[in-house]
């Protein structure tokens, strides 16, 4: 067989085969292997839930998809009497429903709103437009709510400008009567206007009574006509998750600061009675400076159609014609310049990302901030990224979505493609890799992966993060362990590494000197250092010795480093120390303590286990002094930048130190037992020298780590590695080292 002939079938198979037997063995040796498999059960039941229940669909013998997704079932229409809403004197929002009749609907809308009221002090009113329907008396009865009882029809535009100057909440929401809001939506909405604070519309995401979703924010194209975003898509996908900026949001659930709506008017007589005043008053809102939200978590379910039918021929529906035309004259240049043509390049259509540039970010899974250093590093690039004004897409290798950090992000904007729905990687490059302007990629199995279809589905500049020198760190561990197994690990690691650095444009370590380290092993190749982590500037004074007590080890113990640190520290350093201090304490606090580690426990020794990072604080309040006798290891530890930012004085190794220059100024640094014990007694000893040491180690993380800091190196590195050409071509990634 010729040389350039492809592989066999066979051939083919054994490198998989081959492949998965090297990460079984990696797994395993680095206790991995439960988390692993447990991730991987996770991630094949969630496919096969999606399949079945797209099975049922198809056979049309599913459930209603509301009840799958776990919304209260419709609430039959209640007796006006029986509803009471806490109404305030001093709202911070005021909810404006108005109406033409169909006095069930607003019980309904009502009721909804009473079961699940926002966290704030809230006013409610409900304006009839003169309907004529005789039951609207029955609305009296309801407690809590301001009734408006016009004798004259203003039509809906001009009925809800005149009912909002009645309002007096510091925020208003225009509802219609025909929705009912679910579990935590009005929170949601108004909580948007914190986290974005150059929010100036937020709308809600509409779902029909079944749970199909009906509108994820609208998209408007060039030629003036509109899409609601989603309509009858299973509302799950992570597509419609994430806040996003919207061309426009229905008025059915749309909240604004009160004064925003003053100044702006209200909406526009100029489109008198109804239809297109909410587009409109979107489009003015940004011209204004502001912007408008799409917010998933609100979720509200819509009847639609009940206020003026679905009719474009008749009644007021047919306002919606011609108002249309009004929308598209009035805003012609902006259409014509900031928006795609109809129904093309969706991708950046939904998130208004006509002039924005659009950023992929790999990694395993999803960052867990609270839980490991590479995932403060991850969210701090991500921060950086967004600051930037780009469009973000984080796609986890490992497809799972992580409740509480997923949304996290979703939150902040950005789109996390997860489970089942995303599908497999090469087929959503391959179908949105032209949208993609750049790359970052975080650790090198997932750089090993992914590189080669990005290659060649994509012109993107890419940039690879490796977070320490992987082949480094586990040579290390394999001479502090003579294991023969990690050091053929090792080489293997080497071998990807080296691979990953010449297919990228540009890598990335946390300190120059791993940089300087890829560099000689791959001569040619483009790689710099970038600040890690982003620390917040402290406002208090560094902290005081007095009332503290115990020396605090944090770290993730599940990773191999901590727990033979944790091990070492008490097999050597304790006896040392309590000759001199016979009652000091020793705590390990952090996630995932192994066997070894949680047997460490015992008379003055707390293994904690994961702690959140309000009780981390806790335990910073009280320790006296911060240890890590890290003996192996790669890369600046963020245990180490913490302790250092705390200000609680810390002893570590030199490979603690790794990364850090000019640090053993400000800490001590030891890697010998009896040097280790005398840097913690002095310490202990001498509180002059406790507070010296404080106040310079925080002045130290002051200087070297800030969000600023990142912001600027992370686009120095793409504005660099752009202008190179990509070394990401499809196969390079599969060369030999």
């Amino acid at each position: 067989m010729s040389s350039d002939q492809p592989p066999s079938r066979w051939a083919r198979f054994a490198t998989r085969q081959g492949g998965r037997i090297r990460k079984l063995v990696w797994w395993t040796v680095t206790g991995q292997l439960p988390r692993q498999l447990r991730d991987r059960r996770g991630m094949l039941r969630a496919r096969w839930n999606y399949v079945v229940e797209a099975s049922l669909l198809r056979l049309g013998i599913r459930k209603r998809l509301r009840e799958q997704l776990g919304l209260p079932p419709e609430m039959a229409t209640p007796n006006a009497a029986s509803l009471s809403l806490p109404a305030s004197t001093q709202p911070v929002l005021s909810i404006l429903i108005p109406t033409y009749g169909q006095v069930d609907y607003t019980l309904r809308c009502l009721a909804s709103i009473a079961a699940h009221p926002p966290r704030v002090p809230f006013e409610l009113l409900v304006v009839d437009d003169a309907s004529g329907d005789r039951r609207v008396p029955e609305l009296r009865q309801v407690r809590g709510i301001r009734l408006i009882e016009r004798t004259q029809n203003l039509g809906f535009l001009l009925s809800c400008n005149d009912a909002a100057t009645q309002a007096q909440g510091d925020l208003l929401l225009l509802l219609n009567n025909d929705t009912e809001v679910m579990p935590g939506a009005l929170d949601a909405l108004i909580e948007t206007f914190t986290a974005h604070p150059g929010a100036g519309v937020v709308g809600a995401r509409l779902l029909y009574p079944d749970g199909w979703q009906q509108e994820a924010g609208g998209i408007i194209w060039r030629d003036g006509s509109g899409w609601n975003y989603g309509n009858r898509d299973d509302p799950r996908r992570p597509e419609y998750s994430y806040v996003r900026d919207a061309d426009y949001l229905s008025g059915a659930a749309i909240m604004l600061p009160m004064g925003f709506w003053r100044e702006l008017g209200g909406f526009d007589e100029h489109y008198i009675p109804a239809y297109c005043e909410d587009s409109d008053l979107c489009f003015r809102a940004r011209a204004a400076g502001r912007r408008v939200l799409y917010q998933p978590a609100a979720i509200v379910i819509h009847h639609e159609g009940v206020s003026h039918g679905t009719d474009t021929n008749k009644g007021l529906k047919a306002y919606q014609i011609s108002n249309s035309q009004k929308l598209r004259n009035r805003w012609l240049k902006t259409l014509t310049q900031n928006h795609m043509e109809n129904g093309t390049r969706i991708l950046r259509a939904r998130d208004r990302a006509f002039h924005r540039r659009v950023t992929l970010v790999l990694d395993n899974n999803v960052p867990q901030p609270d839980r490991d250093a590479g995932s403060r590093t991850m969210v701090a690039f991500l921060e950086a990224l967004l600051c930037e004004g780009r469009l973000v897409k984080f796609w986890p290798l490992n497809s799972l979505a992580i409740p509480g950090y997923t949304e996290a992000l979703q939150q902040r904007g950005i789109e996390v493609l997860y489970g089942p729905w995303s599908g497999d990687f090469r087929t959503w490059i391959a179908q949105n890799g032209a949208e993609i302007d750049d790359v970052l990629i975080s650790r090198p199995h997932v750089a090993d992966e992914t590189l080669a279809d990005i290659g060649a589905h994509t012109t993107a500049t890419i940039l690879f993060y490796g977070h320490d020198l992987h082949h480094a760190r586990t040579m290390r561990e394999a001479e502090a362990k003579d294991s023969s197994v990690l050091r053929a690990e090792a080489a293997r690691l080497l071998v990807q590494e080296r691979r990953v650095w010449r297919a990228a444009d540009l890598s990335l370590y946390p300190s120059e000197d791993e940089a300087a380290a890829a560099r000689a092993l791959e001569p040619g190749v483009m790689v710099r250092a970038i600040t890690p982590y982003a620390l917040a500037a402290h406002t208090s004074p560094p902290p005081v010795p007095e009332g503290r007590a115990g020396l605090l080890f944090v770290a993730g113990f599940g990773h191999p480093p901590n727990e033979d640190a944790a091990c070492w520290f008490m097999a050597e350093i304790p006896p040392l120390i309590r000759a001199a201090q016979p009652q000091i304490a020793v705590t390990f606090a952090g996630s995932n303590p192994t066997e070894r580690v949680r047997a460490l426990a015992g008379r003055g020794v707390e293994v904690t286990g994961f702690i959140s990072d309000e009780q981390l604080s806790h335990r910073y309040d009280r320790a006296r002094i911060v240890i890590c006798p890290l003996r192996y290891g790669a890369g600046i530890k963020l245990k180490v930048v913490e302790a250092l930012h705390q200000g609680i004085p810390l002893v570590t190794t030199t490979t603690g130190a790794q990364g850090l220059p000019g640090v053993e100024e400000v800490c001590g640094v030891a890697d010998e037992p009896g040097a280790f014990a005398e840097a913690v007694l002095h310490l202990l000893d001498d509180d002059a020298a406790w507070m010296e040491q404080a106040t310079a180690q925080r002045d130290f993380v002051g200087e070297k780590f800030s969000a600023d800091a990142i912001h600027r190196e992370l686009e120095a590195a793409f504005a660099a590695a752009s202008a190179t050409p990509s070394g990401a071509a499809a196969g390079t990634i599969k060369a030999s080292a």
